[in-house]
């Protein structure tokens, strides 16, 4: 019996928009939609023109563009305009939300000023659909020369090409333009970044691409002619690269963790601490202040895993955390911190290291209190590490009215309690701690900085500025303390060392 085989369904051509924004465009406007090559007029594609508030007839000649080519058939056109101007941003954002809210797959967007070939389309399209590329630019620097056949003035040609460098240094990319406005792009990819945080300003275009590259989507550019014919330019070219510069290092800055700025948090963030071994850090400090032998408990350890290097220098130790990384060798103990009792005996460990733990805890007193109550009569050692609010970076964010949190860094999402030299000090006073030995440490150059001779330079600095003021120049706090037994247990010693010396006493007589 001859087996047939079932019909397979061929899967539906993806839905395209092609979004047209448009200012003031009534003259340029039909010409626009008459170049959309034949190749999109098909029942998947719709062209969206939004007109952005324009004082001039924009909108009526949209519409009457739509009633004149009614009988055509082929691609649907809508027509829209905004009661309110919302600028260049403003209205890309409302062009993607419409490609996103009516299930789009592919959203192009075309100026309505004809600056930019339309006939373009299919070229640029192509790689979308082949799941190449999750955005496709068209760049009109990748021809040599042709910007300037185009008529582009030398002055925008030459400040193109600077801002892009810049941009491009900045950002790790080699993208040869960053400022064109043909812009191709995957739906379920504008899903995944916040762009409508960014700004309505021109430089909406420079903050999207900040935003692709930081989550790791793939941007693809290909040629574009370049047409400058005797529309009227809308953009403060000054303004716009002093925009331009000052979002890109605000994305640095984000990056390096020293400022939070919502629209930049993409991507995965990171799920646990660096090792810092290689130049002076919280995590060095800690490795030198353990003693060889001793039975350390680890507490919080899903930080950066330290147990291989203490194991290593003879120590027994204990991981302790909600998230522990299960070492060989290392007795490894998964708890939540915020729980009322120690799941292990606390005084049988010589050291108990809270490396960026006390900042994350509801109640860091309390905390300590029960510690140093379940450790009874002995004395353990409690290393501490944790990021000093006072860091001068930190007090200039405040002088300049900036306080917000971030992902990582000293104003951490998930800090609950921050610190300073004293009151950190006075805490773990009042806490029944003897604070042993408490320094500075430099801020962690090598994480942000990866020019070698740079960042040791800078830790050098650092360092330096430390024997000045430690208060202004820490990043972080280190601390050795040693708890005091609680007076409860100090009691109960009195008591029984009490009876032990009158039991002697009545013996001798």
């Amino acid at each position: 019996m001859q087996m047939t085989r079932p019909e397979v369904c061929p899967a539906p051509p993806p839905r395209i928009l092609v979004f047209i924004v448009a200012y003031n465009a009534t003259t340029t406007l039909p010409w626009v939609l008459d170049r959309i090559p034949v190749a999109l007029r098909r029942e998947n594609v719709e062209v969206l023109v939004i007109d952005d508030s324009s004082p001039d007839n924009t909108f009526r000649t949209g519409l009457d563009y739509v009633t004149s080519h009614r009988d055509e058939g082929g691609v649907t056109i809508t027509v829209l305009r905004n009661p309110e101007n919302q600028r260049y941003g403003g209205n890309q954002k409302l062009g993607y939300r419409y490609a996103i809210e009516n299930g789009f797959d592919y959203v192009a967007l075309v100026h309505g000023d004809g600056q930019y070939a339309p006939e373009c389309l299919p070229d640029l399209l192509a790689p979308l659909i082949a799941g190449e590329a999750d955005a496709v630019f068209g760049s009109r620097m990748m021809n040599k020369g042709g910007a300037r056949q185009g008529g582009m003035p030398l002055y925008k040609l030459l400040g193109n090409k600077v801002l892009t460098r810049f941009q491009n240094a900045l950002l790790g990319t080699d993208l040869t333009e960053f400022h064109s406005g043909y812009r191709l792009y995957s739906v379920r990819a504008l899903q995944k970044v916040p762009f409508e945080c960014n700004t309505n300003d021109f430089h909406f275009d420079t903050e999207i691409i900040i935003q692709f590259v930081r989550a790791g989507l793939r941007i693809k550019e290909l040629p574009i002619p370049t047409y400058y014919g005797d529309e009227v330019c809308r953009v403060d070219g000054f303004k716009y690269a002093w925009d331009v510069c000052k979002t890109m290092l605000r994305a640095r800055v984000h990056e390096m963790d020293l400022l939070y700025d919502r629209k930049f948090d993409v991507g995965t963030p990171a799920r646990s601490y660096e090792l810092k071994l290689d130049y002076p850090s919280s995590h060095t400090l800690a490795l030198d202040a353990a003693r060889p032998g001793s039975a350390v408990l680890n507490v919080g350890g899903n930080k950066a895993d330290l147990s291989p290097e203490l194991a290593a220098r003879a120590c027994q130790v204990t991981n302790l955390g909600e998230h522990v990384t299960v070492t060989p060798g290392v007795e490894s103990i998964a708890w939540n911190l915020q729980a009322a009792e120690f799941p292990v005996d606390i005084s049988r460990f010589d050291q108990i290291y809270l490396l960026d733990v006390i900042e994350h805890l509801h109640e860091p007193e309390r905390f300590l209190e029960e510690m140093r109550f379940a450790a009874r009569r002995h004395r353990p050692e409690v290393v501490i590490a944790t990021a000093n609010v006072g860091f001068f970076v930190t007090r200039l964010m405040l002088l300049f009215g900036q306080f917000n949190y971030g992902r990582r860094g000293i104003l951490d999402r998930t800090h609950r309690r921050l610190f300073t030299f004293r009151s950190l000090e006075t805490m773990l006073e009042q806490s029944g701690y003897t604070v042993l030995e408490m320094r500075g440490v430099p801020a962690p150059f090598p994480l942000a900085v990866k020019v070698r001779w740079v960042n040791r330079l800078l830790l050098r600095v650092n360092e330096a500025l430390l024997k000045i003021c430690r208060g202004w120049f820490s990043y972080q706090i280190f601390v050795r303390a040693q708890a005091s037994p609680s007076v409860h247990h100090l009691l109960a010693h009195t008591v029984e060392s009490s009876a032990a010396l009158r039991g002697e006493c009545l013996s001798q007589g």
